[in-house]
């Protein structure tokens, strides 16, 4: 049997942090076990469903690298299909109309609550014949007696009573179908075989199990994952900071980083914290997923991050620092190649953002010394060692970082002056703070002539200052 799954988000919003997990356990099931990963948008919501989150969704996939083998497929463009699927249960006596009135149904709910009941259509309609040209729902005839036994890899054996579940609506008064009964005819047209979900949809399990055993199918293995909480145990909320998968790029996450963290949150391989994709395919077991609620820890996922940044392909991370660098305004061709950039700040930052606005001096001359640098740094007393250092560097025949090294060591050295005391100004001068890469990677990567420009508005800066005083 060829092994199917699928990802069907609703497109009312952003690509959620929980949709991404669940797809990347979908995604893994299906790679691991050589089936195929099918891409579904359930977008019968009308009023809520945009274009722009349809894009949001298929952004993310993309930038997460989850590829689907089918689809997108869209639920609105197969209501000719579900219509042709209610008329043949209509036709075999699987579902039935309805003609209820809203305020007959309201008053039937009111006192089974009353009487402490679950609310539930009582069926009135089942035995009657409803014309089709009078206001009217179609119900799909649920099973009376019995029980509905789903077999979940994640919760195990779980137990749903037929009496607890009424005649569900499968079409509403204006003709449109519900979310239940789509589901059911899109899983069984496609041929999914596992359903990897939330356990919010959890409780619609047995009614699109009965469905589709009505229809003479053999529902899919079903697999509902708890959902993920705030660091602080609560639901997640844009309180928590970055909810959807867009948002993590924006604050400068690599998509690895983020797969490798969205794998750990419910799943674990012994010890193994840092995993290929390579190995999540191998090693993932969806029976090893915890059956309790994950809380996210940023601290873990910072870690992760940095881990990669440090460990790919300078040039693939430097893909995605040019995106950070863009959002500064910043064009990455005019200064050093973002790659050599990438291999002097990954030991130094956490994020790709925080990277891309500690580089921000390397491409474009900064408007303000860091106040305390230059009040520590920028006095009368380094103005003499940066004159020195200056006309020494200018004379360099070669910009490579040794000789800038050498260049600086001898000024020091002749000066009698501690490394730091002329490396330090001489950092703040020409990155207007006091922290950077070495000296030396610092002076290569700004080069030549952009170095000697700020030595001198540093020098008139010193000058401007004592005269001021």
């Amino acid at each position: 049997m060829m092994i199917k799954t699928r990802f069907a988000p609703s497109p009312t919003g952003y690509l959620h942090i929980g949709g991404a997990r669940t797809a990347l356990f979908s995604w893994l099931y299906a790679r691991r076990h050589g089936g195929k990963f099918v891409l579904r948008i359930e977008d019968t919501d009308l009023e809520r469903s945009t274009a722009e989150s349809v894009n949001v969704i298929l952004e993310g996939m993309t930038w997460l690298g989850l590829e689907y083998d089918e689809g997108p497929f869209f639920q609105t463009h197969r209501f000719d299909r579900y219509e042709e699927v209610i008329q043949q249960m209509l036709a075999q006596g699987l579902a039935y109309r309805c003609n209820c009135s809203k305020e007959r149904l309201e008053a039937l709910r009111e006192e089974q609550m009353a009487n402490k009941q679950k609310p539930r259509y009582d069926g009135r309609c089942r035995g009657q014949h409803v014309s089709p040209d009078e206001p009217h729902v179609i119900r799909f005839r649920n099973p009376v007696g019995g029980a509905v036994v789903v077999n979940d890899l994640v919760r195990g054996k779980v137990v749903f009573s037929n009496d607890e579940l009424d005649d569900l609506i499968i079409k509403r008064s204006d003709g449109s179908p519900t979310y239940n009964f789509v589901v059911v005819v899109d899983d069984m047209d496609m041929g999914i075989t596992h359903v990897i979900r939330g356990d919010d949809h959890l409780n619609n399990t047995p009614r699109q199990i009965n469905i589709l055993r009505a229809l003479g199918v053999e529902p899919p293995t079903y697999a509902h994952l708890p959902m993920i909480l705030g660091e602080d145990g609560q639901k997640l909320s844009k309180r928590h900071g970055a909810a959807s998968v867009t948002d993590y790029r924006e604050e400068g996450y690599l998509p690895q980083a983020l797969l490798n963290y969205l794998a750990r949150l419910g799943w674990s391989h012994g010890d193994q914290e840092i995993f290929t994709l390579d190995e999540l395919i191998q090693l993932f077991d969806i029976t090893e997923i915890n059956n309790s609620a994950s809380a996210l820890n940023m601290s873990k996922l910072q870690w992760l991050n940095q881990h990669y940044m440090k460990t790919m392909d300078p040039v693939q991370v430097a893909h995605h620092l040019r995106y950070q660098l863009g959002k500064l305004g910043i064009d990455p061709s005019q200064g050093p190649d973002p790659v050599v950039v990438v291999q002097a700040y990954a030991e130094r930052t956490k994020t790709l953002a925080e990277m891309a606005a500690q580089a921000a001096w390397l491409y474009r001359d900064f408007e303000d010394y860091d106040a305390d640098a230059a009040k520590k740094h920028l006095r009368p007393v380094a103005l003499e060692p940066l004159l020195k250092v200056r006309e020494a560097l200018a004379q360099l025949p070669e910009w490579e970082p040794q000789a800038l090294h050498a260049a600086v060591e001898q000024v020091a050295t002749a000066m009698e002056l501690k490394m730091g005391k002329l490396a330090q100004p001489l950092r703040v001068a020409v990155v207007g703070a006091a922290a950077s890469p070495g000296i030396d990677v610092t002076l290569h990567l700004l080069g030549r002539e952009a170095t000697l420009r700020r030595i001198d508005r540093a020098v008139d800066f010193i000058r401007t200052r004592a005269e001021d005083n």
